[in-house]
């Protein structure tokens, strides 16, 4: 601490133990609050649990009397078991969620804590200059294990709510269909009719699914015709009118960077489908030797881009895209006014120029 004309100046150790204690009070609320909804959801597991078992138990009831039993009961009764299991099913992975964020958390506050004490007992000037460099450090490492987490979370909600229930449902269709060979074989057939048809629809949503988590095409021909086929499901599922062009080098990037483009892409591909409004969209990539650029272009309702830096932006995903091509020396560059679509453009250099 210095005084210079009469004000006193905090030490760089100083101001980070005053901004790291308002942080831990920050991550003490959260997890309090977590606290609260986990015991909450807790609460609705177990109500869930038991009405899962009566229904469970009024099924074998009706087992022992299928014959005699009105087809309509049936079909209430097994629409009432998977109800009551994917409800106990999404229930669970929000609980499981809400488990790992309280434990991410904690982990946080432990941290913070530790490194307060550390150097809240130790504020000397060997001990600031080697924190400078360690927090460096530290954040960057930070950064890439956020940004694991973040994409395990979300591969984790893709699979509860698309192949996860998917199977749940083909378990019960399947067990109706054997259940109604014994009585109405009309009917039954109905029934495996119906479950072809679900199951080759869900076909083409895991497939889509595999696709958006890691093509493989990616690996075995590179970014621009990984662009190009994705540019094309992207059109049939939206019906946006999506162009893909290629400036430059049809050249192979090292995986890594390859990967991050194809995300970037997605992500910003992904902003145009929830907020843009837009009818058009135009994706530009253009490699020479040495460097890397992917551009996107909507004619959408454009947006003031200095939002992205209001605090309830910092967690969302192009935010979360800029951190990332940061980390590999790169840049994010955001073009847009309200009314006059969007422009969005990475470029990443050569790792030697990086």
């Amino acid at each position: 601490m210095t005084e210079n004309d009469g004000a006193v100046e905090l030490s760089p150790v100083e101001v980070f133990l005053e901004e790291s204690h308002a942080q831990l009070e920050k991550v003490k609320r959260g997890i309090a609050e977590i606290s609260l909804l986990v015991e909450q959801s807790h609460g609705e597991v177990e109500k869930l649990a038991k009405r899962n078992a009566d229904i469970t138990s009024r099924i074998h009831q009706l087992q022992a009397h299928f014959d005699t039993v009105p087809r309509e009961d049936i079909r209430t009764v097994y629409d009432d078991a998977l109800d009551a299991q994917q409800r106990l099913f999404t229930m669970r992975g929000q609980l499981e969620k809400l488990q790992s964020d309280e434990e991410h958390l904690q982990t946080l506050l432990d941290y913070v804590t530790r490194t307060h004490q550390i150097l809240g007992e130790k504020p000397d000037v060997g001990v600031e200059e080697e924190g400078n460099a360690q927090g460096s450090s530290q954040s960057l490492f930070g950064k890439i294990i956020q940004a694991q987490e973040d994409e395990r979370r979300k591969i984790s909600r893709q699979m509860h709510d698309g192949p996860a229930q998917v199977l749940t449902n083909f378990i019960l269709q399947t067990e109706i269909a054997a259940r109604l060979f014994e009585t109405d074989v009309d009917l039954a057939r109905e029934e495996l009719e119906n479950l072809m048809e679900a199951a080759n629809t869900s076909f083409i949503k895991v497939r889509d699914f595999i696709f958006e988590l890691r093509p493989m095409m990616l690996d075995d021909l590179g970014l621009v015709p990984t662009v190009k086929r994705y540019g094309e499901a992207f059109k049939e599922k939206t019906g946006l009118d999506v162009v893909v062009v290629n400036t430059g080098m049809e050249r192979r990037l090292e995986s890594h960077r390859e990967v991050v483009l194809f995300r970037a892409i997605q992500t910003m591909l992904s902003n145009v489908r929830d907020h843009a409004q837009a009818t058009q969209v135009k994706i530009s990539i253009d490699l020479d030797e040495k460097n890397a650029r992917a551009t996107v272009e909507d004619n959408g309702i454009g947006f003031d881009p200095e939002i992205l830096m209001a605090e309830e932006y910092k967690s969302r995903p192009l935010n979360q895209l800029r951190n990332q091509i940061e980390l590999l020396g790169g840049m994010l560059e955001v073009d847009s006014k309200p009314g006059e679509g969007a422009r969005f453009v990475v470029r990443l250099m050569s790792e030697d120029q990086a």
